[in-house]
């Protein structure tokens, strides 16, 4: 049974899945957002996350809570929101929680470390044929929490979720899209990162805009030869969660992928550039699994394999773009 304001436990306190909560909530939602026990103290006592959002003051219907059971429990929609690495646990932990009613759906961008699965794959081994679905788009978390102007796309395997939850972020300065490709979706959430990467290492490398331009197009056709062998919709990948993700993402210094690449660029390591970056670069992952999903596939993906080759066998950056500039000539459709 649906209460006339929805229900919504957002499941991960980070910049993201705050930003989400703050939306959701503005939106008229009751909306829990659980966080790890040492980190929501400090969200209830200042109103606001001030480590990754600071300066944006929590709505009076978002509550901060630790109690993942208590967060779970009666919800209309549960919403995850952690890095890719921790969503089998997640849904692992939370699955004898659920109602026979609650839905979920997700805003982590990445495959499934170990097995390179979809994480719809997981979703559906983990809590059977329950709706599920994704949101995806070139969004930063700090202008949805601003409220500047904002689109996505909610793909499920539900038509009827997909336009429920996109009903629920739907508002004057945020716009949501329904799709039924959760396939495409997830390929190009989790692709763009590393492209984000591969365009961070470009441009600290100062090899300039054109450089920038060709590796973002070139970018886009490695995502969608991946995304189309694995079931995914060209349109897909020429909407927000392809094209548009891809474009913010390698452009702007607000992309932790991008700053991860400029970081390597500079001659710095990754854990370096973790520690400044202080949150999850989910393309250093995602570099590594879906290099080898490519090649479990027989996809050719130059991009990626050049970010694999200086995240995890220590090629130099400078000799990795070089690399890409020097192969052989080709018809562009190929």
């Amino acid at each position: 049974m649906r209460h006339s304001a929805p229900v919504i436990a957002v499941l991960g306190a980070g910049s993201w899945g705050t930003a989400l909560a703050i939306l959701l909530s503005r939106n008229g939602a009751q909306v829990r957002l659980w966080g790890l026990e040492q980190e929501i103290p400090a969200l209830i006592r200042d109103g606001e996350n001030r480590q990754f959002l600071p300066g944006i003051t929590f709505p009076e219907g978002l509550q901060p809570m630790a109690d993942l059971k208590l967060a779970v429990d009666g919800a209309d929609e549960v919403l995850v929101v952690v890095p890719s690495h921790a969503f089998p646990s997640l849904l692992k932990t939370i699955e004898p929680m659920l109602g026979r009613d609650t839905t979920l759906s997700w805003a982590s961008k990445g495959l499934e470390k170990k097995s390179g699965q979809l994480l719809s794959t997981v979703a559906q081994q983990i809590l059977g044929d329950r709706p599920i679905g994704v949101i995806s788009g070139p969004t930063f978390a700090g202008e949805v929490a601003r409220g500047l102007p904002t689109a996505v796309t909610v793909a499920s395997t539900s038509q009827e979720h997909a336009e429920r939850v996109a009903g629920y972020l739907h508002s004057d300065c945020f716009r949501a899209y329904s799709s039924d490709d959760i396939i495409g979706l997830q390929i190009g959430g989790a692709a763009k990162n590393v492209m984000a990467i591969a365009a961070g290492i470009a441009d600290g490398l100062n090899f300039g805009a054109n450089t920038r331009a060709a590796l973002i197009t070139r970018g886009l056709a490695e995502i969608m030869r991946l995304g189309l062998a694995m079931g995914g919709r060209q349109e897909t990948f020429m909407g927000l969660a392809g094209l548009g993700d891809l474009a913010l993402t390698c452009t702007d210094n607000q992309s932790r992928n991008r700053r991860m690449g400029l970081a390597l660029a500079a001659g710095k390591s990754i854990e370096q550039a973790r520690q400044e970056i202080g949150q999850e670069v989910e393309g250093v992952g995602a570099a590594k699994v879906i290099h080898s999903k490519a090649q479990e596939l027989g996809i050719e993906m130059p991009i990626t394999e050049q970010a694999y080759l200086v995240l995890y066998e220590g090629l130099d950056p400078r000799k990795a773009v070089q690399s890409l500039l020097e192969r052989s000539q080709r018809p562009e459709t190929e």
